[in-house]
């Protein structure tokens, strides 16, 4: 068995949490522990019919096996989780580190009071970034001061390194994408901490010597919300050609639609150590591939295509995305 982190390579919107998803029901993991910013990151899961929209708990939670936390470098704004958790049923397995930083009401008016976080930094109004201001400042509060988390508490760390300990499958799912990591990515225009997966390993108590897997998820067309640089966005015309519109989980702000950037996903791979990539959204790159679930029914464009995405990668793409829904993928992973 083993501990995988799962990690965006571009701006975030990668369709992470569809592929942890999957990853989730192949490996049957017995921990699946986020780490990231907080709130201010959306994950999307799609199963037939239904979509589910998350800010807090795992996007995981879809395998109702494993036990799912939030690692103590993750903020948590206690409204957002309540909510989640009685929404989704989640309450007898979900657990939050002791030390998680807490988002305020008075956190959430700063960011959105603030011109510059809101208007040209483009910030989700969260308010991630003014209670990690507070968190470096060592003012904020922790998760286990706050009384109606106290059922929820444990120590991550102790939890996830046993786990690995024994043996069993873990996930380490990460949010956001490297190009907004506060260290790496297109500053100003980032979020408020390291967004890499040596971050999100941090993020749980993890060392470095445990992680075995490092899947960076790249999408076929970049997205980006919000302001900041974007080399290959495309004119909002051209994407709509091509029959691409997308919008934001948390903002529902319209998102900007780019081509494949080589480059970009060679230096995310680089710093993100990545050993296995996935791409999302080929049947964007080809129609015809929709919902496709083995790699020999691939049409030469698409095969084509993730050829060049392995060369500028550096790793093989063992999990293909082509569709929204958690069984249209292609997963090659055993044939490394």
């Amino acid at each position: 068995m083993s501990c995988t982190v799962i990690v965006g390579g571009f701006f975030g919107d990668e369709g992470k949490g569809k592929i942890v998803a999957h990853i989730a029901y192949e490996d049957r993991p017995t921990i699946i522990s986020r780490g990231g910013v907080g709130p201010n990151a959306g994950h999307t899961v799609q199963v037939g019919e239904k979509e589910y929209g998350v800010r807090m708990v795992p996007s995981g939670f879809i395998y109702p096996d494993a036990r799912l936390m939030i690692g103590s470098g993750v903020l948590v704004d206690p409204r957002v989780f309540q909510r989640e958790v009685d929404l989704l049923g989640v309450g007898d397995r979900i657990y939050i580190d002791g030390r998680s930083g807490i988002i305020e009401e008075e956190h959430i008016e700063r960011d959105r009071g603030s011109e510059h976080l809101k208007t040209k930094i483009g910030s989700t109004g969260t308010g991630c970034g003014p209670a990690n201001a507070d968190r470096v400042m060592r003012t904020s509060r922790q998760a286990k001061d706050v009384p109606e988390l106290a059922r929820y508490i444990t120590d991550v760390p102790c939890e996830v390194n046993a786990a690995i300990e024994q043996g069993e499958a873990v996930l380490l799912e990460g949010t956001q994408g490297f190009g907004i990591s506060l260290y790496y990515g297109t500053y100003p225009y980032v979020t408020s901490k390291d967004t890499s997966a040596s971050q999100i390993a941090a993020d749980n108590g993890v060392g470095p010597t445990r992680v075995d897997d490092v899947i960076v998820v790249f999408k076929a067309f970049p997205t980006r919300v919000g302001e900041g640089p974007f080399s290959t966005e495309m004119t909002l015309k051209e994407s709509n050609s091509l029959g691409i519109e997308e919008f934001g989980t948390v903002t529902h702000r319209q998102r900007r639609i780019g081509l494949w950037d080589g480059e970009m996903a060679r230096y995310s791979a680089m710093i993100n150590g990545c050993t296995q990539a996935a791409i999302t959204g080929i049947d964007r790159i080809d129609a015809s591939c929709y919902g496709v679930t083995e790699y020999a029914k691939l049409t030469k464009k698409a095969k084509d295509f993730i050829a060049q995405a392995e060369e500028d990668i550096r790793a093989p793409v063992t999990l293909i995305s082509t569709g929204p829904d958690i069984s249209q993928i292609i997963d090659l992973r055993k044939d490394l």
